[in-house]
This record gives C-alpha cells, sequence and structure tokens, in this order.
C-alpha cells in the first residue's frame, strides 16, 4: 500500500506534538525520540519478539478461489520487518509505530486465478483502541485519496494511476479499518497497459471488509 502523500508533514507534526505533550508508552522523551538509535531501541524492546508463527494469522479473511503469492511474503511481522520491506516512509512510519505501542503484524497477499489481481491484507496489533485510530489514521493520511465507495465504519478509496516506471496502469481499492486495538489495511491492485481499461474492484474489497471485520469482532468480544 503506498504511502506518498502531501498530508505527510501535518501528521507528522501533529505526532510529534503529541509526543512533547506526554511521552511515549514506554517513558521516553520528546528529545528521545527524535534520535533514529532510540527509535529503533524503543521498538525492538517488544516489536520484534514476534513468534515465528504469530498471533494474526487465524484472523485472516482470504477471497475465495485467489492462489498463493510466490513473489510477496506471508506471514508475522515486527516493526523492523516492516519499516525494511514495505514502508514508503520508514521515519513517519517508525513515530507512527511507536506511538501506537505497536505489538506486532501480519501480512498475506494472493494473487487473482489469471494474476492480473494482487490481494493484499495487512493487520496492526495497537497498544490500545484510540492508539489503533491513530495509526489508522496517520497510514491513511500519507496518501492522496481520490474515491470513497462506502464501506461502512471505514476508510475507502479508488482509483486508477500511471505507474511511470513500469509503464502501466495500475487500478487500487483500498479499505481501513480498525476493531479494538487492531488495524486492518486491504487492497485489491490490477496493473494492465496503458489504455487499458481498468477499473478498481470494489465489490470485491466491499465484501471481503466486511467479512474481515466480521471476524475480527468475533474474536475480540
Amino acid at each position: 500500500m503506498k504511502r506518498t502523500a502531501p498530508g505527510v508533514a501535518a501528521v507528522v507534526s501533529l505526532l510529534l506534538l503529541g509526543v512533547t505533550s506526554c511521552g511515549n508508552h514506554t517513558g521516553t522523551s520528546a528529545g528521545t525520540l527524535q534520535t533514529p538509535a532510540a527509535k529503533k531501541s524503543a521498538l525492538a524492546g517488544s516489536a520484534d519478539k514476534v513468534s515465528p508463527k504469530g498471533t494474526l494469522a487465524g484472523l485472516a479473511v482470504l477471497p475465495r478461489g485467489y492462489v498463493d503469492d510466490t513473489q510477496n511474503t506471508t506471514g508475522p511481522f515486527t516493526a523492523t520487518a516492516f519499516l525494511n520491506s514495505w514502508s514508503a516512509e520508514p521515519a513517519i512510519d517508525r513515530a507512527l509505530l511507536l506511538n501506537a505501542s505497536f505489538v506486532e503484524g501480519y501480512r498475506v497477499t494472493r494473487l487473482s486465478p489469471d494474476k492480473k489481481k494482487r490481494f493484499t491484507l495487512q493487520l496492526f496489533k495497537t497498544g490500545s483502541v484510540a492508539k489503533a485510530r491513530n495509526l489508522q489514521q496517520g497510514f491513511w493520511g500519507q496518501d492522496t485519496h481520490e474515491r470513497s465507495f462506502g464501506v461502512p465504519g471505514a476508510l475507502s478509496d479508488a482509483q486508477v494511476q500511471y505507474d511511470g516506471g513500469a509503464g502501466q496502469n495500475v487500478a487500487i481499492a483500498e479499505v481501513s479499518f480498525v476493531v479494538g486495538a487492531l488495524v486492518a489495511e486491504l487492497s485489491v491492485r490490477e496493473t494492465g497497459a496503458l489504455g487499458t481499461n481498468l477499473e478498481p474492484d470494489t465489490h470485491l474489497l466491499t465484501n471481503l471488509a466486511k467479512q474481515q471485520r466480521a471476524r475480527l469482532t468475533a474474536t475480540s468480544s
């Protein structure tokens, strides 16, 4: 999921103001947070102790008929793994995860039978409901969003972009929501040659988001 939006500066400013007033959950001061080594140490104290199997795998809802994506890793992840592998803004995301008291994450990708669409699910376990909502907003605010497709109780976006590096069009549907202390991010991306008439698969993602929310709600209740 891309995270490169004009609103990043505002998100970071608000985040750092919050840290200045109350510090993080480990008692680290705002001045200490500005030191990259200190940030890494604080995260490593908890987020890098995820077990090989993790605890979130059984919560994932996957699209029926989709197949394993052998080009992408599936499984639990630590803060370090997320920042090194999937974050477009590591410094910003490090602060977001730290302030969310990030515990562990889980990521899975699947491909449609024709290999044209890639579904991605990311789950982030945080320290509280409020921290989960802050993390969700921090991640979501890093992108420019074009069109919500009305998933109840969730943030959603659908758009078609031009990928200059690959010389292709990309259709993207995204949904983000919070259940308890968990943040769920779902996306479906489809690529096609220039001139291809692509449409974001909002129907699939709406159904998956509904099922995913139901599973997380049942587990947390």
